[in-house]
């Protein structure tokens, strides 16, 4: 008899014998992530067709920061991410007049409801996270890329201030999604990567802030998974992290998944390439590129999926390929 998701997921990340290898991808809703009923309707009809074993909710990277006054817009991007137009920290001292955010209000409200929506399709039979975005990348769209680097290093105190601030709003929302049923969180970083600071910066300006929210999370929450970006991660300073499963682009980073799990003690979560194969590839190349995920892993604290969101426009001939694969008798 098949595992339930959750059960499978539950065996995956303890390493135990199941029944196949977790599979789930995930993607950007560009127009429809502006409403929630338009966002939940997108998800909702996405996992009814491929039926994976969880939901990864992705909203706009905005809806957490859209309340303190940004502005974005979508212009094309084929992973539907927007461009930011607007950031409200112009001057250092800005950080220090950013305020709290009502987690019932604005866009985070509405993220709310996109997940009342998702467990009113689902119930209990589909496990879904939700994206949340840590502290150091809201305030990279706060004020821009360039900005958040200014501030970090010469107005270290006032930048320390403001990141105080996002962080007690985020683990407001986190509070308010306990009665949305859902599994654990997507926990997106973006600023622990070699190429972006250094590691000691990172130890000082993102890693007490994701473990005060790590800290925080549920103990009802089961399925919690952060995802590295970055093409040059700082696995090792994550690896000990309170969370289930990471993610992390494996097969454009050179960290290979095998190096993965003997760092980290949970699942790994990847395989898959999510420009080549996955967009610009074919069916063969795809199922071709997960078997070997699978070899690489054993198929054992393992998830396949992308080592990010697949893009808009990925053929559904490609998504289909992943799906065959793990249903495949061996």
């Amino acid at each position: 008899m098949p595992l339930s998701k959750r059960e499978r997921l539950e065996r995956a990340v303890a390493g135990e014998e199941i029944d196949r290898v977790p599979v789930a991808l995930w993607r950007h809703w560009p127009g429809d992530d502006q409403r929630a009923v338009d966002l939940a309707e997108a998800t909702i009809a996405f996992q009814r067709q491929w039926d994976f074993d969880f939901i990864k909710v992705t909203p706009a990277s905005s809806f957490c920061v859209t309340d303190y006054g940004v502005q974005d817009r979508w212009q094309g991007n084929l992973e539907g991410t927007r461009e930011y137009v607007r950031h409200v920290v112009q001057r250092s001292l800005d950080w220090t007049e950013l305020r709290v955010l009502d987690p019932s209000r604005g866009a985070l409200g509405r993220q709310l409801e996109v997940l009342r929506q998702i467990k009113g399709a689902f119930g209990d039979d589909v496990p879904f996270i939700q994206t949340i975005f840590s502290p150091l990348a809201q305030a990279k769209n706060i004020a821009g890329r360039e900005l958040l680097i200014e501030h970090l290093r010469t107005a270290p105190d006032r930048l320390k201030t403001g990141l105080n601030t996002i962080t007690e709003s985020t683990l407001r929302f986190i509070d308010a999604m306990r009665r949305s049923g859902v599994s654990g969180i997507f926990y997106a970083i973006q600023h622990a990567s070699h190429t972006v600071m250094s590691e000691d910066e990172y130890r000082e300006f993102g890693r007490p802030y994701d473990l005060q929210i790590l800290g925080a999370l549920p103990d009802t929450w089961w399925f919690n998974m952060v995802h590295l970006h970055g093409q040059a991660p700082m696995f090792d300073l994550i690896a000990d992290y309170p969370i289930q499963t990471i993610n992390w682009h494996d097969r454009e980073c050179g960290l290979s998944l095998a190096e993965g799990k003997l760092r980290f003690g949970g699942a790994v979560s990847g395989g898959l390439g999510r420009w080549n194969p996955m967009h610009n590839g074919t069916p063969v190349e795809v199922r071709t590129q997960a078997r070997e995920a699978i070899e690489q892993t054993h198929g054992r604290r393992f998830i396949l999926s992308t080592g990010c969101v697949i893009m808009t426009t990925t053929p559904q001939s490609n998504i289909r390929a992943v799906r065959e694969v793990v249903e495949a008798k061996p």
